[in-house]
């Protein structure tokens, strides 16, 4: 069986009610949409229909930022604080975060925003923990070293380059007429439309889009040879059953699931990774250089990520850790 025929039976099961999924074997890229981006009007997914990517969004934000490296505008290793004031004031350890600690997930701040200011919980560079409030800190230093808004980053270095014409980082009025709406426990909840661009995940694209870039991955595209092996290459291993780890030491690490430069890895696959959530939406992508195959899988339910095994299983066989640590890590609610 093929991934693009089990997917309408895997979303019945999971109760999903559209999903969109772009796979690539051995450099080929197919597509498959199914079910409906509205369980009350019932009107069709198709490979055209905007998703909210979530998370995937960082993964693309990583791949413009090694091309700002490769073009000199940009170091890994040079603390942000150079650009742009630290996320947290009189902090040196805030003071000394670098590009390389957020997109490794090892800066020490926390994965979401709360009422209280942002705090460094750990020495950067140090261990894992899962931190999108890192990736807004990217952004600034992004947008304050190119002089320009995330959205015509993006543009200049990954939407037109790649053809990806229903992509952005803020919400466009055109996609109005063929999106998803997301769904929680089965009903339909209102569009999330971001207020701003933010690189963490306000991303909107389709399966056919995220496939470009996702075929860019696996190719290499548009960056220099050695910061594309470098891109997947484990800085750190994840925290055992977790992705947010800020007050103590973790008592155990994940053996074969580490993060590199936005991607995380399974390091005896090298298979890199990428999950999704908001309220109502899960997305998932995988691939693999070696086998030159991956998926994206965009569902507009809270329960989307129930069809990420079958899958991956299809179109990268074997055991994927990743699934199982992403089980555990990634809740419904």
């Amino acid at each position: 069986m093929t991934p693009h025929t089990l997917l309408p039976s895997l979303i019945s099961a999971a109760s999903v009610p559209g999903a969109s999924m772009a796979v690539i074997r051995d450099g080929v890229l197919t597509m498959t949409a199914v079910g409906v981006r509205d369980n009350v009007k019932g009107e069709l997914v198709d490979n055209q229909t905007v998703f909210d990517a979530a998370s995937l969004s960082k993964p693309m934000v990583a791949y413009a930022v090694l091309q700002l490296v490769d073009a000199g505008m940009l170091k890994l290793d040079e603390a942000l604080s150079a650009y742009v004031s630290p996320i947290v004031e009189d902090s040196p350890a805030a003071a000394g975060i670098t590009a390389r600690h957020i997109l490794t997930h090892t800066s020490g701040l926390p994965n979401l925003w709360s009422k209280d200011p942002p705090q460094v919980h750990f020495q950067p560079g140090t261990r894992f923990s899962y931190s999108s409030v890192g990736f807004s800190y990217l952004q600034r230093a992004i947008e304050a070293i190119t002089g320009e808004p995330l959205e015509t980053n993006m543009k200049r270095l990954v939407f037109e380059p790649l053809g990806m014409k229903s992509s952005s980082f803020e919400w466009q009025h055109q996609f109005a007429g063929n999106v998803a709406q997301p769904h929680e426990n089965g009903v339909r909840l209102d569009k999330h439309l971001p207020p701003r661009a933010s690189a963490s995940y306000s991303l909107q694209t389709t399966a056919t889009d995220y496939g470009a870039f996702l075929a860019a991955v696996l190719n290499g595209d548009r960056l220099m040879e050695a910061t594309s092996k470098q891109w997947l290459i484990p800085a750190i291993n994840a925290t055992k059953g977790t992705a947010e780890h800020l007050e103590s030491l973790p008592t155990e690490i994940e053996r074969d699931i580490g993060w590199g430069l936005g991607w995380g890895l399974e390091l005896s696959r090298s298979t890199f990774f990428q999950w999704g959530k908001i309220s109502g939406v899960r997305a998932f992508v995988m691939g693999s250089r070696p086998e030159r195959s991956g998926v994206v899988l965009f569902t507009n339910s809270n329960t989307g990520l129930r069809l990420m095994s079958d899958i991956a299983h299809v179109v990268l066989p074997g055991e994927h850790p990743a699934i199982q640590w992403l089980k555990m890590c990634v809740s419904e609610d």
